[in-house]
This record gives C-alpha cells, sequence and structure tokens, in this order.
C-alpha cells in the first residue's frame, strides 16, 4: 500500500481568475502532483474532464458561464474526483444547500490563506484515502477472483480425477509451489487441461 506521501494527483482548477490560480497553486502541497491544468469556464472543463482523468477538481465560482454548482455536480457525476467549491460568502449557505449531497468541499471567500492551505490540505487527505480504498477493493476482488477459479478447479479435479477436497487442495497448492506459479494460475491450467 503506497504512502500517502507516493500518490500524486491530476488536478483541474476551474476558474477565471489569474490571481485565484496563483493562491492555489501556492497552497497545493509540493511534490503532490504530477498534472495541473486551468480551465476558465464550466464548457472547456466538462470537456476536458472527457478527454482527461482528474483525481482533484476545484472550482472557483462563480464561472462566466454558469455559478459553477451544477458543473461541480457534474464533475461527481463523471469521474470520482474530489471536489472544492470556492464560493462568495454572500452566496456559500445556498451553493453548499446545492452540493453537500455530492460530497463536495465548500469553502467560503474572501478567505484567509491559512484557511486555503487547510482546505487543500483536506481535499488531497480525502483523495488519498479514495485511491487507498480503491486499492483496496481491487486486492479484495482479486482475492476472491482467485478463491473462485481455485475453488472451480479443485471442484473439477475432485468429479473428474476422483479427489477428496483436502487432496484437490493439496495438489493445487503443491503444483503452484513446484512451479512456482500462483494458485490462480495453476488453477486456471487445470480448468483448461479438464475442459478441453
Amino acid at each position: 500500500m503506497p504512502r500517502n506521501d507516493d500518490i500524486q494527483h491530476s488536478i483541474l482548477i476551474v476558474s477565471n481568475s489569474e490571481k485565484f490560480n496563483a493562491l492555489i497553486k501556492a497552497a497545493l502541497p509540493d511534490g503532490t502532483f504530477f498534472l495541473l491544468d486551468h480551465r476558465k469556464s464550466a464548457a472547456t472543463a466538462r470537456q476536458c474532464i472527457q478527454e482527461r482523468f482528474y483525481d482533484i477538481v476545484i472550482i472557483n465560482s462563480p464561472l462566466p458561464d454558469e455559478i459553477g454548482y451544477e458543473f461541480a455536480m457534474d464533475v461527481t457525476d463523471m469521474c470520482s474526483a474530489t471536489v472544492m467549491m470556492v464560493v462568495p460568502a454572500a452566496a456559500y449557505d445556498d451553493v453548499t444547500e446545492h452540493i453537500a449531497s455530492g460530497g463536495i468541499i465548500a469553502i467560503a471567500k474572501p478567505f484567509r490563506e491559512g484557511n486555503l492551505r487547510k482546505t487543500v490540505k483536506l481535499v488531497f487527505a480525502l483523495q488519498d484515502r479514495v485511491y487507498q480504498l480503491k486499492r483496496e477493493v481491487e486486492a479484495a476482488r482479486d482475492k476472491l477472483e482467485e478463491t473462485r477459479t481455485v475453488d472451480k478447479a479443485k471442484f473439477m479435479l475432485m468429479e473428474e480425477k476422483g479427489m477428496t477436497e483436502a487432496e484437490a487442495h493439496k495438489y493445487v497448492i503443491k503444483q503452484a509451489m513446484d512451479n512456482g506459479l500462483s494458485k490462480r494460475r495453476i488453477a486456471e491450467m487445470i480448468i483448461d487441461d479438464l475442459e478441453g
């Protein structure tokens, strides 16, 4: 499992303000991203997300073509990115009402730089956790598939070769050790052989 500081992020900043872009870039933890793109509108950002994967999207509301909360919700539907939305203080409660169900993090502006850094750090921590959970799910899925494959091979050995379950299990493990292959690969070979 990678440590959090080993994870490199792809970030999309959607903002019509160069000053905001510079503030966000300054708030990003060093060495935590490999890709940093900027788009000025929701329309160009939507197109960008369809063409490339981003795991963090930061939106500076309002955008030239919409307030931005519709876009923020679209992002959560389109990909697994962690989304942060910066909104004017006067609209904060209203916008938060719309985006809370999407798990979108909101911060009101104007803000102190320290608050921005803390929020950006939270966004990175959340995305790191999402990444780690995905890895755990993939590992569990692989383990389950291995178990299914091995069980199928053992069942076929019992049916075709008259082995007991214990004998079939021992046979799969011994073949894996003798051939330097995984139990799953040996099971696949047994299935291919007995089905063929």
